[in-house]
């Protein structure tokens, strides 16, 4: 609340500001002056008036210190962003850094207009943006850019820098969207037909894959402890990630729905058996050299696998008996499709594949489940359509 000081004929107006970068508290203030022939009650009412007017300003932004975009923004990325999301969400963050600074880090926060960041975002639509593919940015890739600028408002905000969120009322370009590449039944037919001549390291990756619909990270982090034999039940506790900055390292699950148990055939479970008993025999064979992690995806020494090996393995894998290269994502694709054409609920097919809520698979899924919808009324329009019957 402003504070009002007497000097003279004139009034100072005292107003918090909010805080530096540093912490160090701002306070604004103002000097007014009553007009001529005022009387002691017109002044009391107008001083008040100013006074609320200008508390109002600085509480809402209109006058806050001049805080540029790219500073504050790496105030957040240092002190606030590396504790509130997954190390491989904050490198990958980080990189929509070199579209944002040149277009506004120089602006300062309070002259931020939903008008800039919307020209900003029209922007991104243009052919040429993308410099990989030359055309322009996906939509999903667009939203990653404006998440990071609405972080560091909302940070902002919190702060008592700037009163609201320009980001709020963006409107962001819908596009087509990209059709899922997935596996056909024959096409993983075949890839399990070929896969018979290969390493049981990868026969077991891919097996498990295909019929888990598991994440990478998820495969990856699994360790033996997580596999009863008996029962045929594998889970999820963990995953395994990888960042430039702390290399190969272990993390929990991407939510905590992620942490799931699934119950698998024995075909499955005694392929994992062989592939036990192989690497517990170059356990034996390299003795002090193995590092024992309790991994079943390794490197030759019992170290956790690399996250590019099963991709970089697979591609060449593909090239090799000619079979198409969609990526490992292409397998939990193919494993959601397959439970939705065996008539499993969304809800299940949701659990199964550890996604937070059942409408990030309707989301994700809502084509095959429109697909299947459609088989549903085709049998049953068959099965009552008695118009084309003789009758009796």
């Amino acid at each position: 609340m402003a504070t009002i000081k007497k000097r003279g004929k004139s009034y100072l107006i005292r107003s918090s500001g909010g805080y530096t970068l540093t912490g160090k508290h701002v306070e604004h203030s103002f000097t007014w002056t009553p007009d001529e022939g005022m009387t002691e009650r017109q002044i009391e009412k107008e001083l008040n008036r100013q006074a609320v007017l200008f508390d109002e300003k600085c509480k809402y932004g209109h006058k806050t210190t001049a805080v540029k975009f790219e500073k504050f923004a790496e105030e957040w990325l240092t002190e606030v962003a590396p504790f509130q999301m997954k190390s491989t969400t904050y490198e990958r963050i980080k990189l929509v850094r070199n579209r944002i600074y040149p277009a506004i880090g120089h602006m300062r926060l309070d002259k931020i207009t939903t008008r800039d960041l919307q020209k900003l975002v029209n922007s991104f639509t243009k052919e040429g943006v993308n410099e990989r593919t030359g055309g322009s940015l996906a939509p999903k890739t667009i939203r990653h850019y404006v998440t990071f600028i609405s972080d560091v408002f909302n940070y902002a905000m919190r702060m008592d820098l700037v009163s609201n969120n320009p980001c709020n009322r963006l409107i962001f370009p819908t596009g087509e969207p990209k059709e899922k590449q997935i596996y056909t039944q024959k096409e993983i037919e075949k890839l399990f037909m070929r896969l018979q001549g290969e390493p049981l390291k990868y026969r077991a990756f891919f097996t498990l894959i295909t019929y888990s619909g598991f994440r990478r990270s998820e495969m990856l982090g699994l360790e033996w402890k997580d596999i009863d034999f008996e029962s045929g039940v594998i889970s999820v506790r963990r995953t395994s990630n990888y960042t430039k900055a702390q290399g190969i390292y272990t993390d929990t699950t991407k939510t905590k729905r992620s942490r799931r148990s699934l119950k698998f055939p024995p075909y499955v479970m005694e392929i994992l058996r062989d592939y036990k008993a192989e690497q517990d025999k170059e356990r034996e064979e390299l003795g002090n050299f193995w590092v024992d992690t309790d991994r079943l995806f390794v490197k030759w020494n019992g170290e956790p696998m690399n996250n590019q090996t099963p991709y970089g393995w697979l591609k060449e894998f593909c090239e090799r008996v000619e079979l198409p290269f969609y990526g490992l994502h292409s397998f939990r694709h193919f494993n959601a499709s397959a439970l939705i054409n065996a008539g499993v609920d969304v809800t299940s097919v949701s659990s199964a594949l550890g996604h937070s809520v059942p409408s990030t698979t309707m989301n994700i899924y809502s084509h095959v489940f429109d697909t299947v919808q459609t088989k549903v009324s085709d049998a049953i329009t068959s099965s009552l359509d008695f118009s084309s019957r003789t009758n009796v």
